[in-house]
């Protein structure tokens, strides 16, 4: 170990360095989302602040290299990541709060946060190879050296964080774990530990623990409502109670988007658009089995065995840990024998299951932002490819009808309409066409035979269809995909 301690310290400075680029996004997603903007400027901003770093720590390794500096170099990191829990809610929570500019508030956060911890561990590096080079005369093969045991433990990091710790031990307990890590490195790497080094390793301890703590205790302070925070191999999961005038709802949150909710005291799904799903069965007398596209809380399919006891639901959901957590906090049934899940991306079921359905409900959209791979030409007719004779693809979508908000729907609307024989829009409330919404878009295959006996049940609904209203727009491909993220 003491032989490779200088390669150890830049293999695992490496690691972490790069598992700082998901521990960010995980942290700024639930205030700022995990679009491309958002990542865009994490990567942007910890690259920056590694530049610095790599520079500054070259120009100081100049000067006074030594290991016992370079430890010093692992106690400061260690510090800087642990006071990223406070930083969550006193800084991220209260720009995000008052930035109305997402991109302007995503480069704030992740200089405040990030740039400081990833600006001192890009310093390692060159330290290591300073105090290296006073051994060794081959600079040029040395700097690779380190240079590729950097980018190696780089590659490691973001394999283990992503695949391994991020979904079974979330992003505070592996802020903790590298907070420990780093300080453990420090102490490692020096060549004596006297009552000095004893003494101040006592007091960073002291502080890095009332910093960690804090930040703990802040946040559940600061968010009474949150009864789970957990990460899974995708998202950022927030489960919140929360109590309004008239009721109290349980609420299912994935980065900053509004998934799912529920009436807790009556049960019943809180979405209005949900319950235009409903009209599948007006629309096809004969439909038996429903697949949809996107469980999140499962909060449709909940309501979809209570009420029909006679059929079928199939429900993709990418992310398993979606499903367990509606089966702990919103009542899901796994037992159900008319219910089947599938953990697995939506377009790649819709690419090559042989299954078929009599209906298609396609809801796999992260708050207002649609996965564009299931608007496209493709996606859709292969959804209409599953769909036995007479059967309906329906899809919720967040658009307005006129103005600058309503390419969503014009593309999708043109998309539609090349693809099935017959497409009807509902609007879900009743605002003006320029202002964002929910709208039902239903895709026909074949000719509708109608269950005139549910017309009364969802006239309601239908009266709610939109047929005066011209939509033009380009169709949607995998190739040409203006929307979505």
């Amino acid at each position: 170990m003491k032989k490779y301690k200088l390669e150890t310290i830049v293999f695992l400075g490496g690691a972490i360095g790069m598992g700082l680029e998901l521990i960010a996004a995980r942290v700024l997603s639930p205030y700022v989302g995990s679009s491309n903007v958002v990542w865009t400027s994490i990567i942007g901003i910890i690259l920056v602040s590694m530049s610095f770093g790599y520079w500054i720590g070259g120009k100081k390794a100049d000067k006074d290299a030594n290991i016992n500096k370079l430890a010093n170099i692992l106690l400061y990191a260690a510090l800087a990541t642990s006071t990223i829990p406070l930083l969550e809610i006193c800084v991220v929570k209260i720009l995000a709060g008052i930035i109305p500019n997402l991109i302007i508030a995503a480069i704030i956060c992740a200089i405040i946060v990030f740039s400081i911890p990833s600006f001192i561990l890009a310093m390692i590096s060159p330290y290591a190879v300073k105090i290296k080079s006073m051994e060794e005369q081959e600079i040029g093969s040395l700097s690779g050296r380190i240079s590729s045991l950097s980018t190696i433990g780089s590659i490691v990091g973001t394999f283990l964080m992503g695949f391994v710790l991020i979904p079974n031990i979330g992003v505070s307990n592996i802020n903790i774990g590298v907070t420990i890590i780093l300080f453990i490195m420090s102490l490692i790497a020096r060549e004596k530990i006297d009552k000095k080094v004893i003494v101040k390793s006592i007091f960073f301890v002291f502080i890095m623990t009332m910093l960690i703590a804090l930040g703990k205790i802040t946040f559940k302070l600061v968010n009474t409502d949150i009864v789970l925070d957990t990460d899974s191999q995708y998202s950022r999961i927030w489960v919140k109670r929360i109590q309004t005038e008239k009721t109290t709802y349980k609420t299912l949150q994935v980065d900053t988007g509004l998934e799912s909710y529920v009436d807790t005291e009556t049960g019943k799904m809180g979405a209005k658009y949900l319950e235009y799903y409903d009209l599948f069965e007006y629309l096809n007398k004969d439909a038996k089995s429903t697949l949809l596209i996107g469980g999140a809380a499962y909060t449709y399919p909940i309501h979809y065995l209570q009420k029909y006891k006679d059929k079928t639901i199939d429900v993709v959901e990418i992310d398993d840990k979606m499903t367990q957590i509606a089966k702990e906090q919103f009542g899901l049934n796994v037992n159900d024998e008319r219910l089947k899940t599938y953990s697995q991306d939506g377009r790649s079921f819709l690419n090559y299951s042989q299954n078929k359905y009599d209906t298609i409900l396609i809801d796999a959209f992260k708050g207002v932002n649609a996965p564009f791979e299931l608007t496209t030409y493709e996606a859709l007719t292969n959804a209409k490819n599953m769909l036995n004779e007479k059967g309906v693809v329906i899809t919720n979508i967040i658009s307005s009808l006129e103005g600058q908000d309503s390419k969503f729907i014009k593309y999708e609307y043109t998309t539609y309409k090349a693809i099935f024989d017959d497409v009807k829009i509902y609007r879900v409330a009743d605002l003006e066409n320029s202002r964002k919404q929910n709208l039902i878009l239903v895709g026909i295959k074949g000719e509708t035979e109608v269950d005139n006996s549910k017309k009364d049940e969802y006239s309601g609904y239908l009266n709610n269809q939109i047929s005066d209203l011209e939509i033009t727009g380009k169709i949607v491909t995998d190739d040409f995909a203006p929307i979505g993220n």
